[in-house]
Order: C-alpha cells, then sequence, then structure tokens
C-alpha cells in the first residue's frame, strides 16, 4: 500500500482500545448527537465478529433486548466511540460467532476464559 496512506491513517489510530475478541462481553460507549445535545449511550453485548484492519477495523456486539436480538458494528476508531470496557472474556473456538443467531436463552451462554496471573 501507499506509504503516505499508511502514515495518514497512523494518525488517526487510537492507542486507548482495549484488545477485543470474539466471544467478549463489552460495553461500547458511543457519542450520539441529538438535535443540538450531545450524550454518551451505552451498548452492552457480545461481541459476535472482528473484521478489518488498521483504521477500518470493525466489531460487531449483539446483544438481545425485549426478546429481539440486535446488532450493531463498531468502526473502532472512530472518533464517535469514547471508550470500550471488556466486562468478561469469553473462551471461543472460532472466530465468527453467528450460530449465536439462531439460538436463544441459555444456549447463547460462552465459557468465561480463566486467565494466568
Amino acid at each position: 500500500m501507499n506509504p503516505v496512506i499508511n502514515e495518514l491513517e497512523k494518525s488517526y489510530l487510537k492507542s486507548d482500545m482495549p484488545e477485543v475478541n470474539p466471544g467478549d462481553t463489552v460495553k461500547v460507549f458511543v457519542r450520539i448527537i441529538e438535535g443540538n445535545k450531545e450524550r454518551t449511550q451505552a451498548f452492552e453485548g457480545t461481541i459476535i465478529k472482528k473484521h478489518g484492519s488498521g483504521i477500518n477495523k470493525t466489531i460487531t456486539v449483539r446483544k438481545v433486548f425485549q426478546g429481539v436480538g440486535v446488532e450493531r458494528v463498531f468502526l473502532l476508531n472512530s472518533p464517535r466511540i469514547e471508550k470500550i470496557n471488556v466486562l468478561r472474556r469469553g473462551d471461543v473456538r472460532r472466530s465468527k460467532l453467528y450460530y449465536l443467531r439462531e439460538r436463544s436463552g441459555k444456549a447463547t451462554r460462552i465459557k468465561e476464559k480463566i486467565e494466568k496471573r
């Protein structure tokens, strides 16, 4: 790729983002502009997909709200994303967790990763 573009993209990369992987339960804080007011809204769910690299890296977060599955795609380096809190680390064996879409209730549980100290 063009080195000029690489240098330009480096300035937009966020350095304070935690390492997130599919299966993790995260809380994403997004800035929302309503009229002339700005507020922060939290979206809590499980990461089912990671996509792209560099400045184009995205995650898809899924949650079930009032019995309806809601998925949102977040651009990790977007200025609209304030912060991401990792609530649980999931222990999964695949990179795309699309099978969670067909499951409901207790079948959607993911084992928690036990980290070494």
